[in-house]
C-alpha cells in the first residue's frame, strides 16, 4: 500500500489554514495531526511554504468524447485537468451521439473507466422527446451526478423548448436538474435586429445578441418551475447582474433547493477583451460588460453564487474564426481554474479559504458527493499542492489540451500547482502527468 506523508504543510480546508502533517495510505487520508511519524516505507514530502488544497471538483466540462475526438478526448482533457489541480469532473451530454439514453450514458462511463486520470461523472441529457428515458434514472440517484437541460441552444442540438417536457421533468425528476438558461426567442430577435443594421457581425456583438434579458428570463422560468414542484435546481454559468436577484444566500448550501454556479471566464474576462481576443472568448452565455463581472464577484463572496466551474469547452482554433455565425462558442479552461483563482487571491479579491470552499467543499455539498471535496480523515485523498511563490506562464508547450490553444496564452500566474493526487495516487508532479493511473466513478449520498 502506497503511503505519502506531507510534513508541515499549510492545509487550506473548511475555513482555516493550518500548518500540519497529513498522512495518506492507499486511496484515503489516514491521519491529520502534528508531528506524524510512520514506520516502514513512506514517501515523505516537505510541505514547508506550500499549501495543500482539496482537489478541485469541476461540475461543468465538455470533454467531447464520443464523436468529437478531433477536439478533445476524456483522456487528453483529464490530463490537463489534473495538471491544474482538478481531481474530479462532471461532463455534459452534448457529445455525438447525445447522451439521451441510459445505455449511451453508460457508454461514456465505460470510456472514462478506461481512460480518465481524474474522477468522473456524467450528466444525463434531456431532449423534447426523451422524458421517459430521463426519469428511469430516478433510481440511480447515488450513481449519476444529475440531468442537464439546455433551456437555451448552445453547442450541439439539444434545445428543450417544449413546455410539457419541462413541466414533466421538473415535476417528476428526483435528480438534481442542471440548466443552461438563455431565452431562444430573445436571442433570435436580438440577432435579427442587429443583423438588419450591420452587414457583418463582430465578436463585440455577441453579448448584445445573448444579452442580460435573455439570461434573466430563462433563469426566471427555470426557477419558477423549480419552486412550483420543489425541484432540486442548479443553474449553470450565471453571467449577468440581473440574474443575481433570483438567488439568496441566507442558508447553508446543503439546505438550498436552488443553487447557482459561476464560471472562471465570467469572473476574469469582460466585453473589453473582445478587441484583443475576438472569437477566442465567444461562449454561451456570453462574456458581458465589466459591471457584470463586478457584480458576479460580489455575489460569489456573499454566497448568492455557490460554486466556481470552468464550462471547459474546447474547439479547434480554426473553428474559432469568423464570420460570427460560424465561430464556435466555448473556451478551453480546465487546466487553469485553480491558478486563476490564486491570481485573484494575490490581488486581494478572494481568500484561499474561499477558493477551497467554492471549488471543492461547496461542489461536494451541492451534488452530495460521497467522501470527497474536503481534507478529512477517512475521505479520499484528492489533493492539490500549491506553491504560492512559484510563477507559472501559460505557453503552447505546457498546454495539455488536445485543441492546443488557450485564451490565457502568455498569462503569468503568480502561483503554481506542483503536485496533484487522485485517490492517493500522485498523478501530477515535476510538470509530468502519470498516465498509468485511472480515476474512479463518483458516488453520491442521496438516500
Amino acid at each position: 500500500m502506497q503511503k505519502y506523508l506531507f510534513k508541515n504543510i499549510s492545509v487550506v480546508n473548511e475555513g482555516s489554514i493550518k500548518a500540519i502533517d497529513v498522512l495518506v495510505e492507499g486511496e484515503r487520508i489516514e491521519r491529520i495531526d502534528n508531528n506524524i511519524s510512520v514506520k516502514g516505507a513512506v514517501t515523505e514530502i516537505d510541505g514547508t511554504a506550500k499549501h495543500l488544497f482539496p482537489g478541485v471538483i469541476d461540475d461543468q466540462v465538455h470533454f467531447r468524447e464520443p464523436g468529437l475526438t478531433d477536439k478533445a478526448t476524456i483522456f487528453s482533457e483529464s490530463r490537463a485537468a489534473v495538471a491544474g489541480g482538478v481531481t474530479s469532473f462532471m461532463e455534459m451530454p452534448n457529445t455525438i451521439p447525445n447522451a439521451l439514453t441510459v445505455d449511451l450514458l453508460e457508454d461514456k462511463y465505460t470510456i472514462a473507466a478506461n481512460s480518465s486520470i481524474a474522477n468522473h461523472s456524467f450528466f444525463m441529457g434531456v431532449s423534447n422527446g426523451n422524458t421517459e428515458e430521463v426519469l428511469k434514472i430516478n433510481n440511480r440517484k447515488n450513481d449519476i451526478c444529475g440531468i442537464k437541460i439546455f433551456m437555451g441552444s448552445s453547442t450541439g442540438n439539444m434545445l428543450v423548448d417544449n413546455f410539457n417536457t419541462l413541466d414533466k421533468i421538473f415535476s417528476e425528476s428526483e435528480m438534481l436538474i442542471a440548466t443552461h438558461c438563455e431565452d431562444e426567442t430573445i436571442i433570435r430577435n436580438n440577432y435579427n435586429n442587429i443583423k438588419s443594421i450591420k452587414n457583418k457581425l463582430e465578436p463585440q456583438d455577441h453579448p448584445l445578441i445573448r444579452d442580460e434579458e435573455a439570461c434573466y428570463q430563462s433563469s426566471l422560468r427555470a426557477i419558477k418551475l423549480a419552486q412550483k414542484y420543489n425541484s432540486r435546481l442548479h443553474v449553470l454559468h450565471i453571467s449577468t447582474e440581473k440574474e443575481l436577484q433570483l438567488f439568496g444566500n441566507m442558508m447553508p448550501i446543503k439546505e438550498k433547493r436552488i443553487t447557482a454556479e459561476v464560471c472562471v471566464h465570467h469572473l476574469h474576462f469582460t466585453s473589453d477583451d473582445y478587441a484583443k481576443l475576438g472569437y477566442q472568448i465567444k461562449c454561451n452565455p456570453a462574456i458581458k460588460d465589466p459591471h457584470h463581472k463586478k457584480a458576479l464577484w460580489k455575489a460569489l463572496l456573499d454566497d448568492r453564487l455557490d460554486i466556481i466551474a470552468t464550462d471547459h469547452a474546447p474547439h479547434l482554433l480554426s473553428e474559432k474564426d469568423g464570420p460570427y455565425e460560424k465561430a464556435h462558442a466555448g473556451l478551453p479552461l480546465v487546466q487553469h481554474p485553480l491558478m486563476l483563482m490564486l491570481y485573484y487571491n494575490s490581488i486581494g479579491e478572494i481568500s484561499l479559504e474561499k477558493i477551497a470552499e467554492k471549488m471543492s467543499h461547496a461542489v461536494a455539498d451541492c451534488f452530495q458527493i460521497k467522501e470527497r471535496g474536503f481534507i478529512r480523515e477517512g475521505y479520499f485523498a484528492d489533493l492539490a499542492v500549491v506553491d504560492l511563490n512559484k510563477p507559472y506562464t501559460v505557453t503552447k508547450e505546457n498546454l495539455l489540451y488536445k485543441c492546443g490553444w488557450s485564451p490565457l496564452l502568455n498569462f503569468t500566474f503568480p502561483s503554481s500547482v506542483i503536485q496533484t493526487m487522485v485517490n492517493g495516487n500522485m498523478v501530477y508532479e515535476n510538470n509530468q502527468v502519470n498516465d498509468s493511473y485511472k480515476g474512479s466513478r463518483l458516488s453520491f449520498n442521496r438516500d
